[in-house]
C-alpha cells in the first residue's frame, strides 16, 4: 500500500507532488461534524455519527485532559495513592436474553472489560437500573442473578446502586448502567501514543459472535444458526498476556463498531497506519455465512468477550503462548501490523493480493446489540 501511495504522490496531475493523496488522507482523518438537529440511532452505533456527537456535545461541555483521551475508561492518579481506572457503560440490548448470555452478563462484562483494557485489575462495580412499569419481577430476579454470577466469576464486587421506575412505554423493559473501578499496577501504561511502526496487532479469538447471536435471536431475519454470544470477562486473559508480554502497548475490546472501527480509532490516535491481513481474521464459518446473507462485514460486528492488543515484535510469540493457554484465548492470532503509512488509515490486504481501505463504521447498519 505504501508503494501505491508513493506512486500517487509522484504522479498527481495538475498538483504539486503528493498534494492529491495528501488531501484525500487529510479529509479521511478529519473528525466528523455533528450536522443533525435531532438524535438518531446512528449516534449510538459507535461509528462516525457517535464520534460527532461526543465531540460536539460531551467533549465540548466536559473538556479535560482525561476525557480528551476518549478511551473506554480513564486512568486517574489520586494524590499519594495508587492509580485507579474508572469506566461507566449503559446496556439496552434487545432481546434481554440471547444464546450465550443476557443483559445482566453484559452489564458486568462490558464494564469489567473496559477496566482491563486500561491495564487495571477490576475490583468494584456500581449498578443503576431503569425499570419499566409492567416488567415481571421474576425476569428481573433472573437478570440480577446473571449479574451476580458474572461479577463473582470476574472477581468484582457490586458495592452500590440505584433504581428508577418509569411509566409503561417510557422504556423498553429494563436498562442497566454500571460503573467500575480498578487498580492499575505501578509501571503499567497502555496508550495509543506508545504504539510504534512494526508493532503487531493481535486478536484474542473469533470476531462477530456476539452481534450475530443477538441479531439472530430476535427472530425477524428468518435465519436459523447455532451462534452464541462471546460475552465474558477478559480480565484474566489480559493479566496473563501482560505478565508474558510486559511491553504490550495498547488494548481495546471491539464492541460497538467491531474490529474495523476500533482499528481506525487506533490508527488516528497513534498517527500511524494499520494493515490487516484478511486471511488471518478469525471468523466462525456460521458467523461468516450469516453475515454474508445479511450483507454485513464481520469486521463491523460487535464482540463482548474479545480484545485487540498491540505488541512489539519480539514479544508476540510469548504473548500468543500466554493467550493460547487461557480458555478465552485459544484462538488468539496475529491479524496485522502497524505501519508508518498511510497514517491514520486502516488497510486490509485481501486474499487475492489486493488492498482496500477499512473505514470507520458509518451510519447505523446493524440493530442495537449492546
Amino acid at each position: 500500500m505504501s508503494g501505491t501511495v508513493q506512486r500517487y504522490r509522484e504522479s498527481g496531475p495538475g498538483f504539486a507532488e503528493g498534494e492529491v493523496i495528501d488531501r484525500i488522507e487529510a479529509f479521511r482523518r478529519r473528525r466528523p461534524r455533528l450536522r443533525e438537529e435531532r438524535i438518531t440511532l446512528a449516534h449510538g452505533a459507535g461509528g462516525k455519527s457517535s464520534e460527532a456527537l461526543v465531540d460536539a456535545v460531551f467533549l465540548e461541555a466536559f473538556r479535560n485532559p482525561e476525557l480528551a483521551e476518549l478511551g473506554d475508561g480513564a486512568v486517574l492518579s489520586p494524590p499519594g495513592g495508587q492509580r485507579i481506572a474508572v469506566s461507566t457503560d449503559s446496556f439496552v440490548v434487545s432481546p434481554r436474553r440471547f444464546p450465550g448470555g443476557s443483559i445482566g452478563h453484559l452489564a458486568v462484562h462490558g464494564t469489567v472489560n473496559d477496566l482491563a483494557m486500561a491495564g487495571a485489575v477490576p475490583s468494584w462495580l456500581t449498578a443503576a437500573f431503569v425499570l419499566a412499569e409492567g416488567l415481571e419481577v421474576a425476569e428481573l430476579k433472573e437478570i440480577v442473578a446473571d449479574m451476580a454470577a458474572a461479577a463473582a466469576d470476574a472477581g468484582v464486587t457490586i458495592v452500590a446502586g440505584d433504581t428508577k421506575v418509569v411509566p409503561q412505554g417510557a422504556a423498553d423493559g429494563l436498562y442497566i448502567t454500571t460503573t467500575g473501578i480498578g487498580l492499575v499496577p505501578d509501571g503499567r501504561a497502555l496508550s495509543a501514543a506508545a504504539v510504534r511502526p512494526g508493532d503487531r496487532v493481535l486478536l484474542s479469538g473469533f470476531m462477530g459472535d456476539h452481534g450475530t447471536a443477538v441479531m439472530l435471536a430476535r427472530g425477524d431475519l428468518a435465519i436459523e444458526a447455532d451462534v452464541r454470544s462471546d460475552t465474558a470477562s477478559v480480565a484474566g486473559a489480559v493479566a496473563d498476556l501482560l505478565a508474558a508480554a510486559p511491553g504490550t502497548r495498547w488494548l481495546r475490546d471491539p464492541t460497538r463498531g467491531g474490529v474495523g472501527t476500533v482499528c481506525n480509532e487506533l490508527a488516528r490516535a497513534a498517527g500511524l497506519g494499520v494493515v490487516l491481513e484478511e486471511d488471518s481474521l478469525p471468523v466462525r464459518p456460521v458467523v461468516a455465512g450469516a453475515c454474508e446473507m445479511l450483507g454485513i462485514d464481520p469486521l463491523y460486528v460487535a464482540n463482548e468477550g474479545k480484545f485487540l492488543a498491540v505488541l512489539p515484535p519480539d514479544e508476540v510469540d510469548a504473548g500468543l503462548a500466554a493467550l493460547h493457554a487461557h480458555p478465552l484465548g485459544t484462538r488468539a492470532v496475529e491479524i496485522g501490523s502497524v505501519t508508518t503509512e498511510p497514517a491514520g488509515t486502516v488497510v486490509l490486504r485481501t486474499g487475492f493480493g489486493g488492498t482496500r481501505i477499512v473505514d470507520t463504521l458509518v451510519g447505523d447498519p446493524l440493530p442495537r446489540i449492546c
